[in-house]
């Protein structure tokens, strides 16, 4: 039985071809040899500019471009469209898909497919670059993705995913689209080793989206960083937030999100490192805020995290809140602004530490009062809530704060 099979699969690799299109090849045309084509051929396009409106592909084929061959859809059609299981795109300038808001135009799509693998492309001035529609075990790796958009409802996203599962997005660049990497529906996917640059809205968006994992990617100058909504179970890990700047942004928004897991990611420059709403049985470990307005704007809605050895350094406020009711811990945390002692030379503060300030809870109600900022007043009120709280919470607290900085 076994002889048979490996039979069986010389006999396919014998029969499949290899049909080259150029200018002194078989195929004048793209479409000619993908209509030519067969299960398990490789259509191999050689260098050139291609303007043949929309090309489907809808066999189990080896989609190849040698030295980048332009696919410019002229501003006019969807320019590859994926109707079909295992097909490979791989190497090619994909440019200029038409522009609709109806209808989701991209420079690639994957229609309902599994293990379809698009790799190394060069995707440029698209409506939506990749879009992968109730896909299972896709590959999205090493490709370029950028555009020019300058409002959000006139561009779609770099790498769109909607009612899939099994995803893996590798290693891509994106820059200049509404949300760099967009999740609606998506299931037990990763999201590891990108670029998300420049981006309108969010360099990441996750909605509805659980037990994925975002690893290793850098989201920096963005309108907002990432957004995680209405998900669970979800890992963050490794990622740097950095640049993200204006009145309502962040480098991390998570809401209504639960049972997740922060770790060892960098929060820099940031108008907010992380801002909470309705999070809960959140555990944030091993985190770096460094240089942002606020680290954390955690609101009342939130309950049951659990912020434990994090860097609190260089930040204008450590914490921000819109109530008094505190439901979350924190422990064995370092702040730089801690003013106590550690007699017993175990490496914790024996003085807790309120990373509320008085001022903090004076700016979320009335931001004109920034203006005081650094004012001598200001200073004095703080330290004097610092002995003796009275407006600040009681209980936002850090038990055993750290004396020095975790080496992370």
């Amino acid at each position: 039985m076994r002889l048979l099979f490996i039979l069986l699969l010389c006999i396919s690799s014998l029969q499949a071809q290899k049909l080259e299109v150029g200018t002194n090849k078989p195929y004048k045309t793209i479409k000619q040899a993908l209509k030519a084509s067969k299960d398990g051929d490789t259509v191999l396009v050689h260098k050139g500019i291609y303007k043949e409106g929309n090309l489907r592909i809808d066999k189990k084929i080896v989609f190849l471009g040698k030295n980048f061959p332009v696919l410019d859809g002229q501003k006019k059609v969807e320019v590859i469209s994926i109707h079909a299981d295992s097909v490979v795109v791989k190497g090619f300038r994909v440019i200029n898909s038409g522009f609709a808001a109806l209808e989701d135009p991209c420079g690639i799509k994957v229609y309902n497919k599994s293990f379809v693998l698009i790799e190394g492309n060069q995707l440029d001035d698209n409506f939506f670059g990749i879009y992968i529609q109730n896909g299972r075990n896709c590959v999205v790796k090493n490709n370029t993705i950028i555009a020019y958009g300058k409002e959000e409802q006139q561009i779609g996203n770099g790498i769109h995913a909607w009612k899939s599962n099994d995803l893996q997005i590798i290693g891509n660049t994106i820059k200049g689209h509404r949300d760099g990497i967009y999740f609606e529906f998506v299931y037990d996917s990763v999201i590891w080793r990108n670029i998300a640059t420049h981006n309108i809205r969010y360099g990441l968006h996750f909605m509805f989206s659980s037990n994925d994992s975002y690893i290793t990617n850098i989201f920096r100058n963005n309108g907002a960083g990432v957004a995680v909504m209405f998900s669970k179970n979800v890992t963050m890990m490794n990622n740097y937030f950095d640049e993200n700047w204006g009145t309502s942004s962040y480098g991390l928004l998570l809401k209504e999100i639960s049972d997740s897991y922060i770790y060892t990611n960098h929060f820099k420059n940031n108008t907010s490192g992380i801002y909470m709403e309705g999070t809960n049985r959140i555990k944030m470990e091993k985190n770096v805020f460094e240089g942002n307005g606020w680290a954390m704007k955690i609101q009342a809605s939130c309950m049951d995290n659990e912020i434990v050895n994090n860097n609190f350094q260089g930040n204008t406020f450590d914490m921000g809140t819109n109530g008094s009711l505190v439901l979350n811990t924190f422990n064995n945390n370092y702040w730089d602004k801690y003013e106590g002692y550690d007699i017993n030379r175990d490496g914790l503060g024996d003085v807790p530490y309120h990373p509320l300030s008085l001022f903090a809870v004076l700016v979320e109600k009335n931001p004109s009062a920034m203006l005081l900022f650094r004012s001598f007043m200001i200073t004095l009120l703080d330290k004097s809530e610092k002995v003796l709280p009275s407006i600040t919470p009681d209980n936002f607290v850090d038990n055993e704060p750290l004396m020095k900085p975790l080496k992370l």
